[in-house]
């Protein structure tokens, strides 16, 4: 049977956001899921990069060793953790196109705010948040090698300069990387994305979906009691 591989950055700074996206996951998802935390203190003698200022979050760049990590077999998924899925994981698993190295929704805006969540600086350039939810195509993401990502510039990395051109950037639906407070509030969106900070902070916990994202953490932290 067919499962998922979902790679998952991981922030120690909001580890919340982790446990709570993979319950949207599992609490829809129709096909079984492998869920690969992406972790910064799990990769010692494999990511050894230092941190850039201007990085927001602790996977920032360790997201491009998904292939790697995957032995650039198959298919895998990677999310940032600030996301809540209101879908059925399937419907995007079953977009898996092999005409692309790798398949995202292609954004094409201008962040609305400066600063973002622990007042990081909003950083602005192409292809922003084409990489916060990306099918890879493992086989033929060959070029992300440890060394690369370890040397790669932020922007080399970010806008998909390791392709041989960008024809090779299969497109998803905006529904699977809907953005919370850039776009309108939207019923039907199937992946949110609190890309400006998660309901988990005080100053973000009443923007859009953000009770949906509260009643994930209920299901996650949810026990049966002895009656």
């Amino acid at each position: 049977m067919d499962s998922a591989r979902v790679c998952i950055g991981f922030d120690s700074k909001e580890v919340v956001a982790y446990h709570v996206l993979c319950q949207s996951i599992l609490d829809r998802a129709s096909i079984p899921v492998q869920f690969v935390p992406i972790v910064l203190s799990n990769l010692g003698g494999i990511f050894t990069r230092e941190r850039n200022a201007l990085q927001s979050t602790e996977f920032s760049f360790s997201r491009f060793l998904t292939p790697l990590l995957s032995g650039y077999q198959g298919w895998s998924l990677f999310l940032d953790c600030d996301m809540l899925f209101r879908a059925d994981i399937a419907e995007l698993w079953a977009l898996r196109d092999d005409r692309y190295a790798v398949q995202v929704v292609k954004h094409d805006y201008q962040p609305k705010v400066e600063t973002k969540f622990l007042g990081q600086t909003q950083t602005k350039y192409e292809k922003k948040n084409w990489s916060s939810a990306m099918l890879f195509n493992n086989a033929r993401c060959t070029a992300l090698t440890q060394d690369y990502v370890n040397t790669a510039t932020g922007l080399q990395l970010h806008q998909f300069k390791w392709l041989d051109g960008d024809e090779n950037i299969g497109e998803i639906p905006a529904a699977w990387n809907w953005l919370v407070n850039e776009y309108d509030y939207d019923p039907n969106a199937k992946n949110v994305h609190f890309t400006d900070g998660g309901p988990y902070f005080d100053e973000y916990r009443n923007d859009d979906y953000a009770e949906e994202w509260f009643a994930a953490r209920d299901r996650m932290l949810h026990v049966q009691q002895r009656v």
